[in-house]
């Protein structure tokens, strides 16, 4: 008997499977004219067009990042500038990093827009405004840790001469913005590197896989400005506090072995564990958030340049893209388990929140007066 399979292929459910059917499939960029067809970068171009199940999961997860982080970064923003205690040098930095986790998020909406119509939906010049945000507050963001985890190292190893003042603090801030001015707006104008879509042409960023010495020296310096740097102050302020608190712990154990007692510990003020050191470590935390959230598309934009583009699939950038909004959305939330002072303002204005924190007079990071060898010994 005669095996014949093609007539099992010839009903309407199967019209997929025919010879043929792969014309059908739609192709990413489709659709797209003019400017907007230019500035996706062909690399996209060659994969087919992500499920819509893909583009609403995306959406639904960036409408839950966008309300976590605007909520959490919001009342940051607010409590630290309606609070005159907290109102202070150190804590500038901090506000000024919930600004630019704010900023971060504030433009998800073009993302959500742009996934809930399936594709490259706010053209050309939604793909700029996002991509600029981005650059300001993921440049941004990465040179505040530095400069947090400076304040930090200053204060816990010199505390009797290593307080920020309110001017060097802000001249820091202003720092800031200059260094990412350039890196926002060189590829705006398309002076040296540009933006465009990528992905699921849903979100934006710098070009990092046109094939050009241009965009190559440009992806290798973005990358050394904004990522090492940063990333390499961080280190080396932070192994400054470790060596520290090493420091004063063996100082401890040799005094204790001269006074011929088991520990000093049993001297030291109550409540040894002090606000400073639990602001460094909600720093630390919050700097090792930005370490392991920028780091996967760091990767991603060196592979693009110089690597093996065909490891960068639509899908796959999309990881990277959404880890570096995930730390805008848990910041906050960290100040809120670990600044003591702002758990205290948190209670008084939101008693149904349920925060328990004792109102001390030990130092925090918003005083002036603290005794940090002891605090730094029982970190």
């Amino acid at each position: 008997m005669e095996n014949r399979t093609d007539d099992y292929y010839h009903g309407p459910h199967f019209a997929p499977l025919r010879a043929g059917a792969a014309a059908a499939v739609e192709m990413l960029g489709e659709g797209l004219t003019g400017d907007d067809l230019a500035m996706v970068p062909e690399h996209w171009l060659s994969y087919p067009a992500p499920p819509a199940s893909a583009h609403t999961a995306l959406a639904l997860l960036y409408t839950f990042f966008t309300a976590a982080a605007l909520v959490g970064n919001g009342l940051v923003i607010y409590i630290f500038i309606t609070t005159k205690t907290l109102r202070t040098s150190s804590n500038l930095l901090i506000l000024q990093l919930a600004i630019l986790d704010f900023i971060m998020m504030l433009k998800a909406p073009i993302f959500i827009y742009n996934s809930a119509m399936k594709g490259f939906a706010s053209g050309t010049v939604g793909c700029q405004i996002f991509a600029v945000m981005g650059a300001y507050s993921g440049i941004g963001a990465g040179m505040t840790n530095a400069c947090i985890a400076y304040d930090r190292h200053s204060t816990i190893t010199r505390p009797l001469d290593g307080r920020l003042s309110r001017g060097k603090a802000l001249l820091m801030i202003t720092v800031i913005w200059i260094y990412a001015t350039p890196w926002a707006l060189l590829p705006l104008f398309q002076i040296w590197g540009r933006y465009v879509p990528e992905g699921y042409l849903t979100s934006c960023t710098f070009d990092y896989l046109t094939n050009t010495f241009d965009t190559k020296l440009f992806v290798a310096c973005i990358f050394v400005c904004s990522y090492v740097f940063p990333m390499s102050f961080i280190i080396y302020f932070y192994s400054g506090i470790v060596k520290q608190v090493f420091a004063h712990e063996a100082a401890l154990r040799e005094q204790a072995k001269k006074m011929n007692v088991e520990s000093l510990r049993s001297n030291q003020v109550a409540g040894a564990q002090s606000a400073e050191i639990r602001i460094a470590k909600a720093a630390l935390t919050v700097c090792f958030l930005f370490v392991a959230s920028w780091t996967p598309y760091g990767v991603m934009a060196l592979i693009g340049a110089f690597g093996d583009q065909d490891l960068l699939t639509p899908g796959v950038t999309m990881i990277p893209a959404v880890a570096c909004k995930t730390v805008a959305c848990i910041d906050p939330w960290v100040y809120a388990i670990s600044h003591p002072k702002y758990r205290q303002e948190l209670q008084k204005r939101m008693p149904w929140l349920q925060i328990d924190e004792p109102d001390d007079t030990t130092s925090t990071a918003t005083s002036n007066t603290v005794s940090s060898a002891p605090p730094a010994a029982s970190a």
